[in-house]
């Protein structure tokens, strides 16, 4: 049986500080999935020329930095995480020169630094990591929809 850690909980980093306090983890989807959506994707105004929206996908920012519960409901694009980075890392925004170039925001909303950083929270799951470390099924497909 392994250890049960993890970034919420591991202090072997940063002098035995550990990850939670200045981690960020984005967790998203690359496809819409074929569900249907009561928004249409939004048309970018020209000169932006094949770079559009599609259908919208989930994404969660998890940081000890985003309050509790917090959902923000504007338009992101996946050039959203690459501004993140850029303004964190002191980057010149639109330097990467495609996707973050024609993002119009960075994710700043989804944190705030000034406040203490939340406890770290274990959430319970049906089954643990050693689960899927030695689950010898036969791999399917993610997207049969059956």
């Amino acid at each position: 049986m392994l250890p049960t850690v993890h970034i919420g909980n591991s202090i072997t980093c940063d002098n035995n500080t550990g990850y939670w306090d200045n981690t960020a983890i984005l967790i998203t989807w690359d496809d819409w999935g074929g569900w249907y959506d009561h928004e249409a994707p939004t048309f970018l105004a020209q000169p932006e020329g094949d770079y559009q929206y599609g259908f919208r996908v989930p994404m969660i920012f998890v940081s000890a930095y985003t309050p509790k519960g917090y959902i923000n409901n504007a338009r992101h694009d996946f050039g959203s995480i690459l501004r993140l980075m850029e303004h964190n890392f002191g980057i010149v925004q639109g330097s990467l020169h495609f996707a973050d170039e024609r993002a119009t925001n960075d994710f700043t909303l989804f944190y705030d630094l000034t406040k203490a950083p939340r406890a770290f929270q274990s959430i319970a799951a049906p089954k643990d990591a050693n689960f899927f470390l030695t689950d010898m099924r036969k791999a399917t497909d993610p997207d049969d929809d059956k």
